[in-house]
């Protein structure tokens, strides 16, 4: 046993970089899991919703409902994409849908914050670095849906680009994240499936425990040096954080995972919330390729013209805010340090917010 233990000391840096991929890939899989199982509850439900949207203000609250049900903003984009084309929504009422999404989308983020509750600093700083991603894309809606309302400015662009790219043609873009985790959220569907709520909570159990045991073996990374290696190579300033976000988005063609991947990093100390903020708004890019995809293989201008208004809304999130970037990363830290003192205000925070006000809004303002 002293031997067994001796060698794991010696080799204690490669055997939790093992058990951070492992516990990695169980992360990955416990979240695909979740979006099957309230895929399986609420996605007729979101597609209900989308589809009898009325106005443009509708449309908002209705985006951030049906992706907060659904945990996917890729998932609602697609449904938008699909209902334009089949011509029951219009582009002016889409727009905005897609803008809710967005903000729906972090949902996911708080609630892998949440599992980091019972350490006061992780806690913290895994509550900043979910929050700062769900403050940046408010603050861009409420500039931009205004402008958006009055100017049509997104559907101006995105007409020019649409009618450039309308004969181009799709492509089968494969995710490697889900080609790992698919086959057995396959399995357990098979098994499970006519009852979804225990696929929920199969899935809340895997996230909690594969986040557990990434932030132990994190903590022993970044006492081996990993930080630096992370601030030296992948983060090292705004413009890669960017990239690194837009790109791991745009491959596993989910923004709720990778931005969801930086929390505990973050409750860790492997990253820093300036650090976080360029990867988020990366992230928010990458998110868009799936379902300019989706609405290129239709050839239907209005999906195409729909799906590019997502793209140039998360540009003109970045151009408008990154100067004020200090804007929603000092709202993070302001909101982290209420929430480790009233860690209640968390769970407040996601009900009303996701929940409780869209639904208010919708049904007063329908």
């Amino acid at each position: 046993m002293k031997a067994l233990n001796d060698f794991y000391q010696r080799h204690i840096v490669l055997f939790n970089l093992l058990f951070l991929l492992f516990f990695l890939y169980l992360f990955l899989l416990s979240l695909e899991l979740m979006g099957a199982s309230l895929n399986m509850f609420g996605e007729g439900l979101a597609e209900t919703l989308i589809a009898t949207t009325t106005n443009p203000l509708v449309g908002l609250f209705i985006g951030i409902l049906a992706t907060s049900i659904i945990q996917s903003s890729s998932t609602t984009t697609s449904i938008v994409v699909g209902l334009v084309a089949g011509g029951a929504l219009n582009v002016a009422n889409a727009i905005p849908i897609i803008m809710g999404a967005n903000i729906g989308t972090s949902v996911t983020n708080l609630m892998v914050s949440m599992t980091q509750i019972r350490r006061e600093a992780e806690f913290k700083r895994a509550v900043s670095a979910a929050t700062v991603h769900d403050f940046f894309n408010v603050l861009a809606v409420l500039v931009l849906f205004p402008l958006q309302y009055f100017t049509n400015f997104l559907g101006k662009a995105a007409t020019f680009l649409g009618e450039n790219f309308q004969n181009i043609g799709g492509l089968n873009f494969l995710s490697p994240v889900k080609t790992l985790t698919k086959p057995p959220v396959e399995v357990l569907k098979e098994f499970l499936g006519n009852y979804p709520w225990l696929l929920l909570v199969l899935s809340l159990i895997l996230l909690i425990f594969a986040l557990t045991r990434m932030v132990k073996s994190l903590r022993i990374l970044v006492v081996k040096k990993a930080e630096a290696w992370f601030d030296r190579y992948l983060f090292k300033t705004a413009p890669r954080a960017l990239l690194v976000g837009l790109l791991l988005t745009a491959m596993v063609q989910s923004s709720s995972i990778t931005t969801s991947l930086a929390v505990p990093m973050a409750g860790a100390g492997l990253l820093t919330l300036v650090q976080i903020f360029p990867y988020t708004l990366g992230a928010n890019i990458g998110t868009t390729v799936m379902a300019i995809l989706a609405a290129l293989v239709t050839g239907d201008l209005s999906a195409i013209i729909v799906a590019f208004s997502h793209l140039l809304f998360n540009i003109s999130g970045m151009i408008v805010w990154w100067p004020f970037k200090f804007v929603p990363i000092s709202m993070a830290e302001k909101f982290a340090g209420i929430a480790v003192k009233h860690k209640i205000i968390v769970i407040l925070y996601i009900v009303v917010v996701f929940f409780v006000i869209p639904i208010a809004l919708i049904s007063i303002l329908r």
